[in-house]
C-alpha cells in the first residue's frame, strides 16, 4: 500500500505540547494604522479564501485592524486549549475539535439576535456558530469512466469498484484519517451512518487506495488523471474545470459546518462578537457565496436536497475523540484499507 507521508497524528494526547510558538502556515495584518484596535483571528481557512470576508468586515469597521493567521486544525485546537494563541476568534473545519474546546470550557458564550436565528443544528450552547455548509462529495475524472455508468450511491460505488478492479487499481483516493482531522471526522460519521462504509473501505484497500491529507491534493490528482476518483472530498474546494465531475451520493451526503468560537481568554470579546454576527449576517453570506467559493449557511438549499445531512454540532461529535475509541476505530480502518 502506497500512501502519503504521515504526520505526527491529530488528536488530544497524541499532539506534541506547544508552548508560546506554533507553526503558522500563512499570516497577514489587514492594517488600519499603528494605533488601531486589532482583532486577532486564528483560522484553518486559507488566506486567499478568507481574505474577502475580512475585507468586507473592515469595510464596515475600517478603524479596526485584523491580524489573520492560518494554522492546521490540530494546532488551532492545541493552542486554544493551552491559552497560547492570543486569538479573539478561532475558525475551524474540525467540528469535533471545536466542540471539544467549547465543552471543556475554552470558549466564551455569546448571544445576539443573529445567533438566536441560527438553526439548532448550526450552533451549540451559544459558543459555536456555523457559517458555511460544505458537502463531502465523490469526484471523478469522466475519462476514466468510459463505457461505465457513474455511481449514484455507495452500493453502486462498491459494485463498480469490485467489478472493474483492474481499471481502478491504484487510482482511487481518499483521506487518511490518521493524518487528517477532517478525514477522521468524515470517516467516523460514515461509520455511524452506514455499514456500507466498512465494505467500501475493504474494497478501496484491495485496490491499493491512495491516501491523502487534504482535499486539494486529491482534486489535483483527479484533474491530472492520476486518480480516477476520490471519495469524501470537500465539494467547496472543487473548481469548475472539465477534468472533474462532482457526484453528491444520493444515499447520503455529509455536510461539514465551518464554525467560529470566541476563546475563553480573548482580549476583545465584544469585538469578536461583532465579527461572529458579521459572519452569519446576510451581508457576509453574500460575500462568502460570491467571493470565496465556500457555500454559506442556507437552510433552504439543504431542504432542496434531501440527501444532504448536516453534521450536527453537539456532544455526539466527541464520541470518537475518546482515545480508546480512536485507537479502536483507526485499528479497524487500517485493517480494512492498509492491506498487506
Amino acid at each position: 500500500m502506497r500512501f502519503a507521508h504521515l504526520a505526527a497524528g491529530l488528536i488530544l494526547a497524541c499532539l506534541p505540547s506547544l508552548a508560546t510558538a506554533f507553526e503558522i502556515e500563512e499570516e497577514r495584518r489587514f492594517a488600519a494604522g499603528d494605533e488601531a484596535v486589532e482583532l486577532r483571528i486564528l483560522s484553518t481557512a486559507d488566506l486567499a479564501v478568507f481574505a474577502p470576508v475580512v475585507e468586507a468586515f473592515r469595510t464596515r469597521r475600517p478603524e479596526i485592524a485584523v491580524h489573520y493567521r492560518t494554522v492546521s486544525s490540530a494546532v488551532l485546537y492545541e493552542v486554544i486549549r493551552g491559552g497560547t494563541a492570543e486569538a479573539d476568534i478561532a475558525i475551524s473545519s474540525a467540528m469535533d475539535l471545536q466542540t471539544k474546546l467549547a465543552n471543556d470550557g475554552f470558549a466564551r458564550r455569546y448571544r445576539s439576535s443573529l445567533t438566536d436565528a441560527l438553526p439548532g443544528w448550526a450552533t451549540w450552547r451559544n459558543q459555536l456558530f456555523a457559517f458555511t455548509q460544505e458537502p463531502a462529495v465523490l469526484i471523478a475524472a469522466p475519462a476514466a469512466f468510459e463505457g461505465l455508468e457513474m455511481p449514484g450511491n455507495r452500493q453502486e460505488l462498491i459494485a463498480l469498484l469490485r467489478d472493474n478492479a483492474e481499471r481502478f487499481r491504484g487510482r482511487v483516493g481518499t483521506y487518511d484519517p490518521r493524518e487528517s482531522g477532517l478525514g477522521y471526522l468524515f470517516a467516523t460519521q460514515d461509520a455511524r451512518q452506514s455499514e456500507a462504509f466498512w465494505r467500501m473501505a475493504e474494497v478501496m484497500g484491495s485496490l491499493d487506495a491512495q491516501l491523502y491529507g487534504s482535499s486539494g491534493d486529491m482534486i489535483r490528482d483527479v484533474e491530472s488523471g492520476r486518480l480516477a476518483l476520490a471519495y469524501n472530498v470537500l465539494g467547496s474546494y472543487v473548481g469548475l474545470g472539465p477534468g472533474v465531475e462532482v457526484v453528491e451520493l444520493a444515499d447520503y451526503t455529509h455536510v461539514m459546518l465551518r464554525t467560529a468560537l470566541i476563546p475563553a481568554n480573548a482580549q476583545r470579546p465584544a469585538l469578536a462578537g461583532e465579527f461572529v454576527d458579521f459572519l452569519i449576517s446576510p451581508a457576509a453570506r453574500e460575500v462568502i457565496a460570491d467571493r470565496t467559493g465556500l457555500p454559506p449557511l442556507d437552510t433552504d438549499d439543504l431542504l432542496q436536497n434531501p440527501a444532504f445531512r448536516p453534521i450536527r454540532l453537539g456532544p455526539g461529535l466527541m464520541v470518537f475523540l475518546d482515545q480508546l475509541k480512536r485507537r479502536s476505530f483507526l485499528s479497524a480502518w487500517v485493517s480494512a484499507v492498509v492491506q498487506p
